[in-house]
This record gives C-alpha cells, structure tokens and sequence, in this order.
C-alpha cells in the first residue's frame, strides 16, 4: 500500500509539472478561460493592426458601452474573426494578450486608483492589408479561399475565405449566420476540404522521382485518354498532348501521361511521401485546421491509383495544406513554421513578445525541391499557367481542375505557385469552388502578385 500511494503522489507531481511547464499557457490563453472575463472588467481589449500598423480590430464606446469595431469589414472576417457570440480567428488566438495590458506600470496604478480601464497590448499581424485587399477584391462574388505565405520566414500575409460575413454584425446577425446554407462562418482556407485536382500532380511527380532515378528521360505519347482494365480516363477538354516528357507532363497538365504514372508507382511508397508531406498529420496552424486525406491502398484497383495520381479519387486537402507544401518547395524542401503574429506592444507602441522564423521540419531534400520549382516553372513558360508569363516578376506553379460531381462539367478550380522563382518571396494558394470552367484561380493568383510588385 505504501508503494502504491507512493507511485500515486509521483504520478500526481508529475502531472502538476507537466501542467505548468507545457499545459499552462495554453489553458490560460484559451478564450474558455472563464477567468479572463475578469480581464475584461480591467482591461480594454487591444487593437489588432498589419504589418504596417492599419487598424483591422479595436475598441469603442457605444451608447456608453464597449463593442469591437472592425473597420475593414468582411475583408477580414475569418482570419481576424470576431468577438461576440464567443470567438474566433486571432481574436480567438490572442485573447490573453488582447487582455493584457503592459502600460507604463505608474499609468496602470494612477488608472486603478481611478477606477478607469487600462489599455489592452496591441497584436500586431504578419497580414498585408494590400494583399488582402487584392485577394478578396479578385475573389468576387465567387465561393472559395486564397492564402499567401512568405516562405522564407513562414509569415502568412493574406487569408481570404469566401462567402463571409460582417464581424461588426455578429451578434445581431447571430441565428441567420448559424443557419446559412454556404457555411459563411467557415474559414475555407484553413477548414475546407477538397480533391486537389491536377495541383496532386506535384505530389505525384515527387513519387516517382524517388522511384526512379532516371525520371528525366520519361516519355509518354499522349492520344488524349488512357485505358485500364475497362476504365478510361481523358485528358481536360479531350486534349491530345502527343508525345510528352515528364515535364512537358506536368506543364501540359497530361491526366493521361500521370495516369500511367499513377499506374506504375510502389502504393506503400507512395503513402509514405504523403505522410511526409504532412497528409493525414497535424499541420502547423494558429487557427483550426481539417486535416488532409489520402487514402491509397495496395490492393486499391487500377482506377482508384489513376484517379490519385491526377489529384482525383478520396484524396481531400485545404487550401492552406497546399500552401504549405508549395512553401516547402520554394524553400528548398523546409517548411518554415507559418504564424501570424509578428510582434505584441503595449499600446504606445512598445514591444512585448516578438515571434521570429523558426523551422517547422524538412519535407523533401533540397535537390527534389528544386527539381519540383523548375517543373513548375514549365507550367508559367509555356503551360496551362502562361498567363504570368512574361510578367516583371518570374513565376513558378501548377493549375488544377477538381471535379466535384458525376456531372463533368462541374469543377473547382486551383492554382498553386511562387513569385520570384530563383529566390521566391510570395508563395500562394488559391481555390474557387463551383468555377464550372468560368473562372481560373491563375488569374486570381496573377492580381494578388501585381498587387506586390506593381
């Protein structure tokens, strides 16, 4: 019995450690904090501003109350979120240092003696309100979500999800947005789920690049469809492509060509690139994410592994995963761990915490890497993505075409890719659902990037 209680106490002060060294600041951060209501009563909550200091959250007084006012409107509302009705976004996130103040402590203590609130710390976002602006105006009215990274420090610059909503509205507008049909409340960009489309194609040409080291003298004539065990599979448009290399492959966007491909890759090996890549694993993220699926096995049928090797099939992905991935490739194979906040200040300005680059992991080697930039680049110089050729920037990337329906006229559409292709600075991610053949995410892609560079 002594034993036990014991190994009892040493379990319970292992606990009480763990707690404090890695639980703590988790829990009192957590907007279900109760404790931090009190906070509130203190403190008013901080502003949340861009890179460049643009307010994009702040406080005010409303018929002698306090209320959140977003002055940029839907622009923001699922990256930011709201604070009503509960929380979401970085309001949700930063909610502790939203309701922490590090005023001058004299300032604090003259406030206290007065009964008077202290300014809460200001967050200040890695977030481009230019970019924004340029992803959300070239988004329209169509449904879908459009991520841009910095991949060489991970910063997130701009996350647009569609539909959205008025955060300022919240509250009144509370019952309406819970029922929408269209889910405005979900952030696309981090939480939908799709088929990749030919966007896969990357993922499955680093396959078969690991498994055979001759991969460059690859050649495959084109007829426009393929054929396997009584299922055929055509290429976008009925396109006859002819005799194809594995760049031209990918360039052209050949479903033939990676079906066949498709058709002659090891299922375990390939399941292994797909974990590495971080499918079916947790994803470095500040806000909720869905996981991504692939789902091949050995024993799948030949239609299944055509169907995966072109983006179709079970896989499901986000746009953000997608961004992730292309990140990786713009960085020679690691993947810098994305955030969102670059700095906390006390409201005068004065900087509290500061988040710097950190690595989140190694995804591919530096040699697979490049090899992936320049197939991509094949795609911009004289592929499905010619529109940003020729730009005062280089540019490196991948269309996709994702059925989404029994109807094959039905499709979404993506894009992903780079700018600045020997040194990329911009990496983005761009879906618009329900295109139909209307509208190309390539050239949402081409409006945020002349937003950076013109």
């Amino acid at each position: 019995m002594t034993y036990i209680f014991v190994a009892l106490f040493l379990v319970m002060m292992g606990y009480i450690a763990y707690f404090q060294v890695v639980r703590s600041e988790e829990i009192i951060r957590s907007p279900y904090n109760a404790r931090l209501d009190a906070y509130a009563d203190r403190v008013t909550r901080g502003n949340i501003v861009d890179k460049s200091g643009n307010v994009l959250a702040k406080s005010v007084m409303v018929d002698g109350e306090e209320a959140r006012e977003y002055p940029y409107g839907n622009m923001f509302a699922h990256v930011i979120g709201y604070s009503d009705q509960g929380k979401s976004g970085l309001e949700s996130v930063e909610n502790y240092d939203l309701l922490t103040s590090h005023a001058f402590f004299l300032e604090k203590l003259v406030n206290e003696f007065q009964d008077k609130k202290n300014m809460g710390d200001t967050v200040v976002t890695t977030l481009d309100l230019n970019l924004q602006q340029a992803a959300y105006n070239a988004m329209g009215s169509y449904k879908g979500a459009v991520v841009v990274i910095e991949p060489a420090t991970g910063k997130i610059l701009a996350m647009v999800s569609k539909p959205d909503f008025d955060p300022n509205t919240v509250a009144a507008n509370w019952e309406a947005l819970n029922s929408d049909e269209n889910s405005v409340l979900l952030n696309r960009a981090t939480q939908g789920q799709y088929a990749p489309g030919s966007t896969f194609k990357v993922v499955t040409a680093l396959e078969y690049m690991r498994e055979n080291v001759g991969y460059a003298s690859y050649s495959y004539n084109c007829t426009g469809a393929i054929e396997q065990d009584g299922v055929t599979i055509h290429c976008y448009g009925g396109n006859v492509h002819g005799p194809v290399n594995f760049q031209d492959s990918l360039a052209y966007s050949c479903n033939a060509s990676f079906s066949n491909i498709g058709l002659s890759l090891d299922t375990k090996k390939f399941q292994e690139t797909t974990k590495g890549l971080l499918f079916g694993s947790k994803l470095p993220s500040v806000l909720p994410y869905s996981k991504s699926s692939f789902s091949l096995e050995s024993e799948s049928s030949s239609a299944d592994k055509m169907m995966t090797a072109m983006g179709q099939g079970k896989t499901q992905v986000s746009p953000y995963h997608m961004a992730l991935i292309t990140a990786a490739i713009a960085n020679g194979g690691t993947l810098m761990k994305p955030y969102l906040v670059d700095t906390v200040t006390n409201y005068s300005g004065q900087e509290v915490e500061k988040n710097m680059p950190e690595e989140y992991g190694t995804l591919m080697t530096a040699e697979e890497a490049a090899q992936l930039k320049q197939l991509m680049k094949g795609v911009v110089d004289y592929g499905t993505a010619s529109v940003l050729s020729g730009q005062g920037y280089t540019a490196a990337g991948k269309t996709g075409t994702a059925e989404y329906s029994s109807d094959k006229e039905k499709d979404h559409s993506w894009f992903i890719g780079m700018t600045n292709v020997d040194n990329p600075e911009l990496v983005i991610s761009v879906i618009i659902e329900s295109s139909d053949g209307s509208a190309k995410a390539v050239n949402i892609a081409k409006q945020v990037f002349d937003a950076y560079y013109y």
